[in-house]
């Protein structure tokens, strides 16, 4: 793979995280819990690992602000006029590949 320097990485990775973004506001009907389900990762996760790599460089970075760059507006409006509530189905999937994950997570280590 070609190597490339530091700088242009982290630009070509900013870049992708900022088509990520646009690629989830233009998809506003795919919800939270079946990003979790399919890929163990939703919007707030993204919230959150952003505020994990600012406190990492030292830069203050609170959740709600976080979360509204991630979302592309208040958190609460997006809930009011984006999220449906969870179906019986989507819950028992979400617990579903959780209790999976546990279990895979609780195998490792053991010979």
């Amino acid at each position: 793979m070609h190597h490339l320097d530091e700088q242009t990485r982290t630009e070509l990775e900013a870049a992708a995280f900022r088509r990520l973004l646009r690629h989830l506001d233009d998809n506003k009907d795919v919800q939270n819990i079946d990003l979790m389900i399919l890929a163990d990762f939703c919007r707030n996760c993204l919230s959150k690992w952003l505020v994990t790599a600012a406190e990492k460089r030292g830069t203050e970075l609170d959740y709600e602000t976080a979360r509204e760059y991630v979302y592309g507006m208040p958190y609460s409006e997006w809930k009011a006029h984006y999220q449906a509530p969870a179906s019986d189905e989507q819950l028992a999937a979400l617990e579903a590949r959780q209790a999976r994950k546990a279990a895979t997570e609780d195998g490792k280590g053991e010979s």
